[in-house]
């Protein structure tokens, strides 16, 4: 317990002195208790279950307990600027393979096609989250813009005596950046009218950040890498 305590304390020093740093600071999370939790909008889950799309959880990432819209990532870093204030996170390891058979009178008919997004990451100046894409069975673009995001809950780190730090943070309103939304339409081999209910869904849902200082089991922090056919 002792260790523990001391290696907390040494953290929570690390977050304090970002605070008065000049440049940013990163800082390892994933022995930390911190997620991400991505929980899908309910017309999301409906377009994918009109046009026969599942969502697999892979490497760090796992489906939420009796649920089959949200997933969690481990936090595996985050980047504090000058004022303590969370400028990035990574979830380095987490995937989700986003798939389903490609129907008849498409170029696939009959096998699995879709894409794996791994490697997560939120830029708070730029308002995306980033992610590797990888379609199955082809070549990985390494950190591609996945979503636009609107911050509903400001992401505040805060300190208690005696060096005790919490953040939460909720994003809203996920959108499809272009490069993405293209990405899915190609992948899944999507037909005009399932074209037609992605570009329906106004928010793929949210994100939500929790960040405590207190030790859990290391989670690793190797990028998801898909084996290449």
């Amino acid at each position: 317990m002792r260790v523990l305590n001391v290696r907390s304390t040494a953290i929570a020093a690390a977050l304090l002195v970002a605070s008065t740093a000049a440049s940013a600071l990163t800082i390892a999370t994933n022995a930390l208790v911190a997620d991400s939790v991505q929980r899908f909008s309910e017309e999301a889950m409906d377009a994918f279950e009109v046009t026969g799309v599942g969502i697999t959880p892979l490497g760090n990432a796992t489906a939420a307990a009796g649920t089959t819209d949200t997933f969690v990532f481990p936090i595996t870093s985050i980047t504090v600027d000058s004022k303590l204030k969370i400028a990035a996170g990574a979830a380095s390891g987490s995937a989700l393979e986003i798939a389903r058979i490609a129907p008849p009178r498409t170029p696939s008919a009959g096998q699995k096609v879709g894409i794996v997004l791994a490697n997560f990451a939120i830029d708070y100046n730029a308002k995306k989250v980033f992610a590797d894409f990888t379609p199955i069975g082809g070549v990985t673009t390494k950190n591609v813009a996945l979503f636009d995001f609107n911050v509903a809950t400001p992401l505040g780190l805060k300190y208690k005596f005696p060096l005790t730090i919490t953040g939460r943070e909720v994003l809203d309103q996920l959108t499809l950046t272009p490069e993405s939304r293209q990405a899915q339409i190609d992948t899944l081999q999507l037909r005009t009218f399932e074209i037609g209910a992605l570009d329906a869904i106004t928010t793929f849902g949210s994100l939500t950040q929790d960040i405590k200082v207190t030790f859990r089991k290391s989670v690793p922090t190797a990028p998801y890498t898909v084996a290449q056919p």
